[in-house]
């Protein structure tokens, strides 16, 4: 799906799909699989928390779901979803840090229990302790200017601003904030997380420069999460081709697309 030659540098880790999905939510580990294959993700997000369950028997009921991933030979992306302390966050990435062998952590310390909004103070705590014990930090946050400034002196070298709250699927609700972190930050990858429902929003901030997206709820929850992966896929990647091309900016009058100087001019028989 997505174009060989345009790559994404993530942490050293060189990826051409710039979609990242989620792996919650789906009616069956079979959908998920062909949800992530048609959508072309080269990363995948995994909650500790579909691990860690034990059975009667002392078993995990996640162990099949492990093995699903495994088979499906992409990245993972542990996240520390459901931590509402920077102390909880720190634990779970730990404990992911065991269970899926990569430093990679995407990091969410939730602050408020509707709209589902990081907690930056906590956020930034974690982060900074994270980094200094060798982790790569994806940080949730919001589209905050200070907020990322704060994660990046923490040591986090990818950033990753909402553009609606989680499962909402408003889309891009305050593009001037995402178009002002975007270009104060021009050389910090960042992937929009979050609140994205269909394949245009996708489209919409690729548009702003963004560098990759991630969703989980607007595939899983489809008619067709598998069809739907493959939409988001292609709309990723036509966002991603616009803003390469150099997009025309509007403007405030009509302007003839044929010139009108040169044309021929008929006269009365």
């Amino acid at each position: 799906m997505s174009m060989n030659n345009d790559q994404l540098t993530l942490y050293g880790r060189i990826v051409s799909s710039r979609m990242l999905l989620g792996t919650a939510q789906y009616p069956s580990p079979a959908i998920l699989a062909n949800a992530v294959e048609r959508s072309g993700s080269e990363i995948i997000t995994v909650s500790l928390r579909r691990e860690l369950p034990k059975g009667a028997d002392g078993q995990s009921s996640g162990g099949s779901f492990w093995d699903l991933i495994q088979n499906l030979g992409v990245h993972i992306l542990p996240n520390t979803a459901g931590c509402h302390t920077a102390k909880e966050a720190i634990l779970t990435a730990k404990m992911a840090r065991d269970l899926f062998k990569t430093n990679w952590i995407k990091l969410e310390v939730i602050g408020h229990h509707d709209s589902l909004q990081p907690d930056i103070f906590a956020l930034v705590e974690a982060a900074r302790e994270l980094v200094a014990d060798g982790f790569e930090v994806f940080p949730y946050m919001t589209d905050d200017l200070v907020l990322a400034e704060r994660l990046l002196e923490a040591g986090c070298k990818v950033l990753m601003p909402w553009c609606a709250p989680i499962g909402s699927a408003q889309g891009p609700v305050n593009v001037h904030g995402l178009r002002a972190i975007r270009g104060n930050f021009p050389e910090i990858p960042m992937i929009v997380d979050a609140g994205l429902g269909r394949p245009s929003h996708a489209t919409q901030v690729m548009e702003l420069g963004f560098d990759a997206v991630l969703l989980n709820t607007a595939v899983a929850k489809a008619g067709d999460p598998a069809l739907m992966g493959e939409a988001f896929g292609k709309a990723t990647d036509a966002g991603r081709q616009a803003y390469l091309a150099g997009m025309l900016e509007p403007r405030d009058m009509a302007v003839p697309s044929t010139p009108v100087i040169g044309q021929a001019v008929f006269g009365e028989v």
